[in-house]
């Protein structure tokens, strides 16, 4: 599949607004030069593999997603973020994430009974 430079530079800067992001923020937060995501999401510049994984790294999506090979964000779905680090949780606060997600879920049942 090849990969366009129109492509990147739409994905980059539609997450980077999503994620509420100036060019600025996302550039330091990804320890990459000021004038970096701009010169990207014009097209006059194309990322290292490297500064690509920073990126993707900084707006919580994938690398495929930004080169769009992927219409996916993160990967094999939500919950890869959700459980990325579940093995380094102790019992209890397995415990605390599943009233947590339950608590979520009831708000989120409730809004939708109490919506016109």
């Amino acid at each position: 599949m090849a990969v366009s430079t129109d492509e990147f530079k739409n994905r980059l800067r539609e997450v980077r607004e999503l994620r509420d992001l100036s060019q600025g923020e996302l550039a330091r937060r990804a320890g990459l030069p000021p004038s970096a995501v701009s010169h990207f999401e014009s097209g006059s510049r194309k990322p290292s593999f490297a500064n690509l994984r920073r990126l993707a790294e900084e707006l919580q999506v994938t690398s495929d997603y930004l080169l769009g090979r992927s219409d996916d964000l993160m990967g094999d779905g939500p919950a890869t973020a959700l459980f990325r680090d579940l093995d380094k949780l102790t019992a209890e606060d397995l415990e605390y994430a599943k009233q947590f997600m339950e608590s979520l879920a009831q708000r989120r049942t409730k809004t939708d009974k109490d919506s016109p």
